[in-house]
C-alpha cells in the first residue's frame, strides 16, 4: 500500500494538493469528453449537417451508458477513499473486486437491452426520416463497445481515487490520442461516414481497458485487482449503488433532457435545430466536464478526510471547490456570450440554418452559467460523504423537478424560445436551493468540528 498518497491527503495544504490534481484530472475528463464532441466535429465538417443532426439523437444513448460508468465508478471511488481514509485495507480490496464484477454484469444488461429497444429508442430521442440511418449507422457499432466503455471509465475513477491522478490522466490521454487520429483515417480517408467514427470510438476504449487493467495487476497499484476478492457482496455492492445513485440520476436526466429537447426542436424548429443543440451541448460538456474535474480532484480529499473525520480540512476542500468552480463558469459564460458564432463554426462551416440556430441557443441557453459551477460542487460534495438522498435531491432539482416541466409548459407560449430559456430559469430555481442546503451544511460541519476540538 502506497501511503504517501495517504498521507498526502491527509496532511499536505488543501489548495495545492487540489491543484495538482486537479490538472491530470481536468486533461483527464477533457479528453474523455473529446469521444463524442471529435466525432461530431468530424462528422460536421467531412459527413454533413443531417448526419450531425443523427448522431445527436444518439447522444442520449450514450449519455445513459455514461450514467451506468457513473453508478459504478463514482460510487466505488467514494467508497474506496473512504475504507482507505479509515485504513480499511481489506475492505477496499473488496471494493475493487466487487466492481469488476458489477462492471460486466451491468453492461451485458445494457447492450442486451439496447439492440432489443434501438429503433423505438432512436425515434424517441429524437431521429427522423431523414436521419434514423445514421443514427441506426452509429449505435450499431457503440453498443457492442459498452462493457469497454464502463470497464474504461469506472476502474479510471478507482485509480483517481487511490491518490493517482497522474496516472488517471495518461490513461484518457492515450484513449483519446487513439481516437483523434482513427476518426481522421476512417472518416477522411476509408471515408466510413458515422460509422468510422464510431469504431474509431470503440478501439480507444478498448485500449483504454487494457491499460487501467494492467495497473490494477501491477504493484504501482496502491489497491491491486486480487481474483479471490471477485465476487458478490451484497453489502458492498449496495454501498457503491446508493452512492453512485445521484450521478446515475443526474445522468439518466440528463438523457430525458435531451430527448426531450430533439423532439421540442424537431416540432418547434427543425431537424437542423437538432445537430445545432449537438453543438450546444457539446460545449456545455466541455464546461462541466471542467467543474467535474475539479470534483474529482477535491473528492479523494474530502472523502479521506471525512472518514477520518478532520472536518476543517473538508470545509476547506469544499469552499476551494466552490471557488474555483465559479472562476470556470463565469470565464466560459464571458467567452461564449462574446464570441457564439466562432464556437459554432468549429463544427459547422457550411450550413447558415444551423449556424442560426446554434448562435441563438448558445446565448439564451447558457445565459445563467455562472450560477451552476457551485450547484455541480454541492451535489459532488454530498456524494463524496456518502449523503447520498442529498446528493440525489440536489442534483435531479435542475435536471427533473424544475426543467422538464418548464420544457413542457413554456415552449407552448413561446415557441422555440421556450425552449431556449428553461434551461436559465431552471439554474435560478435549483441555484437558491442549492445555496440553503450549502448555508445548513457548511454550519452542521462547523458543530463537528467544535465538538472535535472540545474533546481534544
Amino acid at each position: 500500500m502506497n501511503d504517501k498518497n495517504l498521507f498526502e491527503l491527509e496532511n499536505n495544504p488543501v489548495g495545492a494538493l487540489m491543484w495538482r490534481y486537479f490538472w491530470p484530472a481536468f486533461i483527464g475528463v477533457m479528453a474523455n469528453s473529446l469521444y463524442n464532441i471529435i466525432d461530431r466535429i468530424f462528422i460536421g465538417q467531412f459527413v454533413g449537417p443531417e448526419a450531425l443532426s443523427g448522431v445527436t439523437a444518439v447522444f442520449p444513448v450514450m449519455v445513459i451508458m455514461m450514467a451506468f460508468g457513473m453508478l459504478i465508478g463514482v460510487g466505488a471511488s467514494v467508497r474506496l477513499s473512504l475504507n482507505l481514509g479509515r485504513k480499511n485495507l481489506e475492505r477496499a480490496r473488496k471494493v475493487v473486486g466487487n466492481t469488476v464484477l458489477l462492471i460486466i454484469i451491468v453492461s451485458l444488461l445494457v447492450t442486451s437491452i439496447g439492440f432489443a429497444i434501438k429503433d423505438p429508442m432512436l425515434r424517441l430521442f429524437g431521429a427522423t426520416d431523414s436521419t434514423v440511418q445514421y443514427a441506426n449507422d452509429y449505435l450499431n457499432y457503440i453498443l457492442w463497445g459498452v462493457v469497454l466503455h464502463e470497464f474504461g471509465f469506472s476502474m479510471n475513477s478507482l485509480i483517481r481515487a487511490e491518490g493517482n491522478a497522474r496516472l488517471a490522466m495518461i490513461s484518457m490521454l492515450i484513449s483519446a490520442g487513439i481516437n483523434i487520429p482513427l476518426d481522421a483515417f476512417f472518416i477522411i480517408y476509408l471515408d466510413m461516414g458515422v460509422q468510422g467514427a464510431a469504431l474509431a470510438t470503440i478501439i480507444s476504449m478498448a485500449c483504454l481497458s487494457l491499460w487501467v487493467l494492467i495497473h490494477f495487476k501491477s504493484k504501482r497499484c496502491v489497491v491491486q485487482l486480487k481474483k479471490k476478492y471477485i465476487g458478490i457482496d451484497l453489502t458492498i455492492l449496495g454501498s457503491i449503488v446508493t452512492v453512485g445513485l445521484a450521478p446515475f440520476a443526474m445522468q439518466i436526466a440528463n438523457s430525458a433532457v435531451q430527448a426531450l429537447l430533439n423532439l421540442s426542436l424537431i416540432k418547434y424548429g427543425s431537424d437542423l435545430a437538432v445537430g445545432a443543440m449537438g453543438i450546444i451541448m457539446s460545449v456545455v460538456v466541455l464546461i462541466t466536464m471542467s467543474i467535474v474535474a475539479l470534483n474529482m480532484a477535491g473528492q479523494p480529499i474530502i472523502g479521506y478526510n471525512y472518514g477520518a473525520r478532520n472536518f476543517s480540512r473538508v470545509r476547506q476542500t469544499l469552499k476551494t471547490s466552490i471557488i474555483f468552480a465559479t472562476a470556470i463558469a463565469v470565464v466560459s459564460w464571458v467567452l461564449i456570450q462574446s464570441f457564439p458564432g466562432a464556437v459554432i463554426s468549429l463544427f459547422v462551416s457550411d450550413s447558415p440554418e444551423i449556424m442560426r440556430y446554434g448562435v441563438e441557443g448558445l446565448r439564451y441557453f447558457l445565459i445563467a452559467l455562472p450560477i451552476v459551477g457551485y450547484q455541480i460542487v454541492v451535489g459532488n460534495y454530498f456524494q463524496s460523504v456518502g449523503k447520498a438522498g442529498k446528493a440525489i435531491f440536489v442534483t435531479l432539482l435542475r435536471q427533473v423537478l424544475v426543467l422538464i416541466p418548464l420544457l413542457i409548459v413554456l415552449p407552448r407560449s413561446l415557441g422555440l424560445l421556450g425552449v431556449w430559456i428553461a434551461a436559465p430559469l431552471a439554474d435560478t430555481v435549483s441555484g437558491v436551493v442549492s445555496a440553503l442546503f450549502l448555508v445548513y451544511e457548511w454550519r452542521r460541519l462547523k458543530r463537528q468540528e467544535s465538538l472535535i476540538h472540545d474533546a481534544g
